[in-house]
């Protein structure tokens, strides 16, 4: 029986072809934009929290702030030794690594490269950094103290080919700022293109490199112990800088964070993309349902005259809202079903794009299949909704009126 009206549904869409696309075009319109923004919002999500996945929950970051773009290139009020200090004084702290992050120009193979150089310091300092960062020799080995006129690269450096026409490996000599240095390590592997792509250097190095008092840092990490109550040193160390800093709550010219708060932070914003990403998608959607019950109040009207000779042969009112019913719903189905092959389609294309320009996986596409499936759900449901009033028209046709009806 269903087979039967299905069967019906599909050979009426057939014979009105043209209109049942243009019908359909709404749907699937608002349906290709929510699956295929909605997976690169996801992709991107995973990619970020990839890139944090590495650093452990013992971990706070102080940086300043007050001024414009990354650590190093443009902070009002940089970070001091009297910060580090009181810092490494409070109780919970097991270590304290300030640092210094710059951008620069890498010269390799006659081919030249932009991107960030970060300091490492000398002692105890650098095994605390060390271990909040993981770091392990892939080839070569790691910076020490003492070390001057060397650096240690990330792992893309060695890994790629695009940036330099060759691997960048021990030994190797490169320029930063028109200084030459001699590789010295390659770091393992890590899945975050910030420190895979950075120039790590000694702290003397750097500052000599460009120019930075020797008291200032952009960044200091934290390392806390094992059991200790991380929310209570982080409001710690806050009270501490503001003391420092002369600052009010809420007032702060400086942030300490967690990895976990960073994270949380971001997802919040992607969040609130998806929402209005959705809210926009959902005109379409509507209008594509409007579309869809116009549709099928024209087919009500096209159809007079067969509903007259369907009812006269026995067919009851039921039946007939069933045959409408089932006709708009497949309507919104067929559009959704089209729409999230679209939106896959697109966004895995502009996600390779974006990868072959920028050399990064950073941007990537992801599909949950929950989503997918509530899509087309949802256009199923828009499309037997906008379908209902037309068949309860057509399903309370009088059949002899319905009969005398003439196109």
């Amino acid at each position: 029986m269903i087979s039967g009206y299905f069967k019906l549904a599909v050979s009426s869409l057939i014979r009105r072809k043209l209109r049942a696309w243009l019908t359909m075009i709404g749907i699937f319109i608002g349906i290709a934009a929510v699956v295929s923004l909605i997976g690169l919002g996801e992709g991107l999500r995973n990619a970020i929290n990839s890139q944090f996945g590495f650093l452990g929950t013992d971990i706070l970051a102080v940086t300043a702030s007050g001024g414009f773009g990354p650590p190093g290139t443009g902070v009002v009020d940089p970070l001091t030794d009297k910060e580090l200090n009181a810092i490494r004084k409070v109780t919970g702290v097991e270590g304290v690594g300030g640092r210094i992050i710059e951008a620069g120009k890498l010269v390799f193979n006659r081919k030249t490269s932009f991107g960030y150089a970060a300091s490492m310091p000398d002692g105890e300092d650098r095994k605390v950094l060390e271990h909040l960062m993981n770091m392990e020799a892939a080839k070569g080995r790691l910076l020490q103290d003492g070390d001057s006129g060397v650096v240690l690269l990330g792992y893309n450096f060695y890994e790629s080919t695009e940036l330099f026409g060759k691997p960048i490996t021990p030994g190797s000599k490169i320029q930063l700022q028109d200084r030459e240095f001699k590789v010295i390590g390659i770091l393992e592997k890590k899945g975050n293109f910030q420190i895979d792509m950075s120039v790590f250097l000694n702290e003397d190095d750097l500052r000599g490199l460009v120019g930075r008092a020797d008291d200032e840092y952009d960044a200091i990490a934290v390392q806390v112990n094992e059991n200790a109550d991380i929310a209570k040193i982080q409001a710690t160390i806050e009270k501490e800088l503001r003391k420092i800093r002369d600052v009010k709550e809420g007032e702060e010219d400086f942030s300490v964070q967690t990895p976990a708060s960073v994270l949380a932070s971001v997802n919040s914003v992607l969040l609130g993309v998806n929402i209005f990403v959705i809210l926009i998608a959902a005109i379409s959607i509507v209008v594509g349902g409007i579309g869809i019950m116009n549709t099928m109040y024209t087919a009500v009207v096209e159809r007079t005259k067969e509903i007259g000779i369907m009812k006269s042969i026995g067919a009851k009112n039921s039946t007939i809202f069933t045959l409408f019913f089932i006709e708009s719903g497949f309507l919104g189905t067929a559009g959704g079903i089209i729409g999230a092959v679209i939106g896959i389609l697109l966004a895995s294309g502009l996600a390779l794009i974006g990868q072959l320009a920028l050399g990064s996986d950073l941007i990537s596409a992801k599909f949950n299949p929950l989503l997918i499936i509530a899509s087309i759900l949802g256009s199923f449901l828009i499309g037997s909704i906008s379908g209902t009033l037309p068949a309860v028209q057509a399903s309370k046709l009088n059949p002899v009126d319905a009969l005398r009806h003439v196109k």
